[in-house]
């Protein structure tokens, strides 16, 4: 059986993120796959935020730091793996992802130490989740979470209105939770399967 070409959409959390599988045109995109993938080794609770030190201050510890930052990288890498593997088995081919964000932000810029242990997580977790889908090839574009929807209505040249009763429909075809994180993550799946395929 020929695969079916699909696409990744993902919203980017702190040590996880929701991830929602699109197949078909991206005018008539058809629900495949919602599930939330670890960045982060539950095992291991300072992974889920290496920069932050004991009582929410910036951690200052490069030992510490670097070896979270390993861990952080090598279970983003297990768990992509994990998910194309589950795909490719479903006879599904990806080529594209779009991920969503908090923000891009240079940590360097925001002086305020914990708010600049948010960013670097931030632009940690965004940056292995990239990495780990390049890795096998799928080219990956990246939007804040402030400007998808509207991305989004001007891509489908549709009423934001619109998009967001779409973006709720998908929830109603699939027994997983469907909350703000799912409806990014589906809102990236639609800009990755409406982009061409190279």
């Amino acid at each position: 059986m020929k695969p079916q070409t699909a696409a990744l959409g993902f919203r980017v959390k702190s040590g996880w993120a929701a991830a929602v599988l699109l197949k078909g045109s991206a005018r008539s995109p058809q629900m495949c796959d919602v599930r939330q993938i670890d960045l982060s080794d539950p095992r291991l609770p300072e992974t889920r935020q290496p920069y932050h030190a004991a009582m929410g201050k910036l951690e200052t510890d490069t030992r510490k730091i670097n070896q979270r930052v390993h861990v952080v990288r090598r279970i983003a890498q297990k768990s992509i793996a994990t998910l194309l593997t589950s795909h490719r088995q479903n006879g599904y081919r990806i080529r594209r992802a779009a991920l969503v964000v908090g923000s891009q932000i240079d940590p360097a810029l925001i002086a305020n130490p914990h708010i600049r242990a948010h960013a670097s997580e931030g632009q940690l977790f965004r940056s292995v989740l990239e990495r780990a889908l390049q890795a096998h090839h799928i080219r990956t574009d990246v939007f804040n979470e402030r400007d998808a929807y509207g991305k989004v209505a001007a891509e489908f040249k549709e009423s934001d209105e619109n998009v967001r009763r779409m973006i709720q429909k998908f929830g109603r075809t699939t027994e997983a939770p469907w909350r703000a994180e799912q409806k990014l993550a589906a809102l990236a799946a639609c800009l990755a399967l409406r982009e061409p395929v190279t």
